[in-house]
């Protein structure tokens, strides 16, 4: 069974969508296994070279042939561990970009061919020690770097791990276990407590609380009712739920989430083009440094071989290793992050520009409201409790298909309220519901309804829905064998998220602004109520994009965030789009950034998100570039005179720790609390 599960398991990552990780696996178990060969090589060379004897005192065992040793086996080494650096160095100078792998394979192939023509009887001594530990060395700082690179983009492709193996999908009343890969729209599965849902699918039957972090980055379990949706890979905490699939395979969320921040791993970046400029020029300036450090030493030093050491150690210690890496590491990881965060990244640079923005703005219904009506306040007379007026008006409506009905109920249920049968519930087209209740007559309607019975609303009850109406806000009564008891406002309820979000966007030095066809009164008590610093009521959704379009000629660095889809023209106009509230629908094609979340806090994430990526990205290339202004001379051999001399090995450990210090940096972003 456990050869099957892990069969299953590598046969849905075959053919799961590329994350951009398994190129850099693959070098860097390449990296590895060459690293510990030519490291098991490099011992015996050392053992058998003259100099390292004199120098620690010692004498090896001999025997014909030992003193052939460090050519045999140095020239193993070249061919060998050399072979990936030379691959790469055609690789670049066919695409007439030398970078990295052009400078190793100079290095080592200048200390291979003098090594060689002294063995052959040229007077000097032999480098093949050097040319051993170099390998060596070099070997082992690409395996840390592609590892690290892996290990980024791995952790995306941990996803896939979400996916359970198997699968209980329900035929003619009876269960039977099948492999996810056998599962088609429109089956029915049985998902019992504590087991990951294996494709995206309507909860049917039952109803639990699901954990959804791994996809949305919502820490609480979610609640799921018949009719509501599951995405594959989450995990069913508490009760037994059937669920209809509705998307398998390459189709589920999780399979497009991680086609999307391929997609974003894989795009040219702002920063990247620098940081590829950079490597260019250096290599050339390394390579100049290299023909005039040996020209200079050629001349003063006593030995051609020395010379060639210094050129050898100036051509490693200028490796744009680390400018390589100062960019892609912090993408990988940054993208990760932001996936991992419910945040999906479309376009690589419209993050890296996210720390730009100075305004954002969002529509209103279905981002900063939550596109439904609900009950904003009860109001009664002196003589009736609100919350007992809440009650039987929800008892009235309980029969009612209507909108305003369906909230009524909602927040009678949220507040915890009984809510019985009633008896001879009819409707009044046009008017409203009414219902009999404990031997009396209720009935809950809007204005028509006062008006058709005649009814007189008392003074005091109109005054306390008066500043509801002025906001645009919907008011019904509720009527008690003919006298108006109290009002209940109904309006777009305002997400609590919203208040915080503009709280933070100030926070961050944005202005905040609103877009929304409703009226101005609506429009104006929503941004009254946010502390919103300007909106624009009354715009239909053709006209979005020119309001976008005026802000960007006031020279606002513009978000727009809405829902992706009447929003469409305006986020497509401005500096970034933001598609809010995805959900299992990720593929928005709109958006630059696709938030999976119907929470507007996100925002903030993509700005902070932004903004460490950035900082981490100068960092690196700072250290990456300023590292080789001292490096260079020194490996040129400025201080020689003062008896200061870096062997090549030395230039190869101090190239690769500058590496690792632009890795290890990179990963501190992990750290960042969004």
């Amino acid at each position: 069974m456990e050869h099957i599960g892990h069969h299953r398991h590598e046969e849905r990552i075959e053919h799961a969508p590329a994350v951009g990780a398994n190129h850099e696996e693959h070098s860097a178990d390449i990296f590895r296994t060459r690293f510990w060969i030519v490291l098991a090589l490099t011992v015996p060379v050392l053992v058998y070279t003259h100099e390292i004897q004199q120098w620690l005192g010692f004498t090896p065992p001999d025997f014909p042939g030992s003193d052939y040793i460090p050519f045999i086996l140095g020239s193993i080494i070249y061919l060998y561990g050399g072979s990936v650096f030379l691959a790469g160095a055609v690789d670049e100078l066919r695409a007439r970009q030398p970078g990295m792998m052009t400078l190793i394979s100079i290095a080592i192939t200048v200390a291979f061919v003098y090594s060689f023509t002294v063995t052959l009887g040229l007077p000097g001594m032999a480098l093949y020690w050097e040319l051993s530990t170099l390998v060596a060395v070099m070997l082992l700082g690409h395996w840390i770097e592609m590892r690290a690179v892996g290990k980024a983009r791995g952790a995306l492709a941990e996803l896939i791990k979400l996916m359970p193996d198997d699968a209980e999908r329900i035929t003619d009343s009876t269960v039977e276990v099948v492999p996810v890969s056998a599962l088609k729209q429109d089956d029915v599965v049985l998902i019992r407590p504590g087991g990951k849902i294996p494709a995206d699918g309507e909860v049917i039957a039952g109803s639990t609380h699901v954990n959804e972090a791994m996809i949305t980055g919502e820490s609480r379990p979610v609640s799921k009712q018949p009719g509501d949706e599951v995405i594959a890979g989450t995990v069913n905490e508490e009760g037994a739920i059937r669920v209809r699939v509705t998307r398998t395979g390459s189709d589920t969320a999780l399979a497009r989430i991680m086609q999307l921040v391929e997609s974003a791993q894989s795009s040219r970046s702002l920063a990247q083009n620098l940081a590829d400029r950079a490597a260019y020029f250096l290599t050339l300036i390394a390579i100049g440094a290299g023909v005039i450090t040996f020209v200079v030493w050629t001349l003063l030093a006593p030995t051609v071989g020395f010379a060639l050491e210094r050129t050898v150690t100036v051509l490693v210690i200028a490796c744009p290793h680390a400018l390589g890496l100062a960019i892609p590491l912090v993408i990988a990881i940054s993208t990760t992050l932001a996936a991992r965060n419910g945040l999906l990244v479309r376009e690589r640079t419209a993050l890296e520009r996210a720390k730009d923005l100075n305004m954002i703005v969002f529509d209103k219904t279905g981002t900063l409201t939550k596109g439904e009506h609900g009950v904003v306040a009860v109001h009664a007379v002196e003589e009736v409790d609100e919350t007992s007026a809440l009650q039987f008006a929800a008892v009235v409506e309980a029969n009612s298909e209507h909108v305003i009905a369906r909230a009524i109920v909602l927040s009678a249920q949220e507040r915890g309220l009984q809510i019985p049968e009633a008896s001879e519930f009819r409707a009044l087209p046009g008017q409203g519901v009414e219902a009999e209740i404990e031997g009396h007559k209720l009935s809950v309607g809007g204005p028509k309804l006062v008006e058709s019975q005649d009814i007189t609303v008392p003074d005091a009850l109109e005054r306390k829905v008066e500043p509801d109406r002025q906001a645009g806000r919907t008011v019904v009564y509720l009527v008690a064998d003919g006298n108006a008891i109290a009002a209940i406002s109904l309006a777009d309820v305002i997400r609590p998220e919203s208040y915080e979000a503009v709280r933070e966007l100030k926070q961050e030095g944005m202005k905040v602004a609103m877009l929304t066809g409703d009226s101005e009164e609506v429009a104006s008590a929503v941004a009254s109520e946010l502390g919103i610093d300007e909106y624009y009521a009354e715009v239909l959704p053709e006209d979005k994009a020119k309001m976008i379009q005026n802000l960007k000629n006031r020279g606002m660095r513009v978000a727009m965030v809405g829902d992706g889809v009447n929003d469409a023209p305006a986020l497509l106009t401005a500096d970034i789009g933001i598609a809010i509230g995805a959900g299992t629908d990720v593929a928005v094609e709109a958006g630059s950034i696709v938030l999976v979340r119907n929470d507007p806090r996100d925002i903030v994430k993509i700005i902070r998100l932004s903004k460490s990526s950035y900082s981490k990205m100068v960092q690196n290339l700072a250290w990456a570039t300023g590292y080789n202004v001292i490096a260079i001379p020194l490996a040129a051999g400025v201080l020689a005179g003062y008896g200061i001399i870096l062997p090549p090995a030395v230039g190869a450990i101090l190239m690769s720790l500058s590496t690792v210090i632009v890795a290890v940096n990179s990963q501190f972003l992990r750290r960042l609390k969004m």
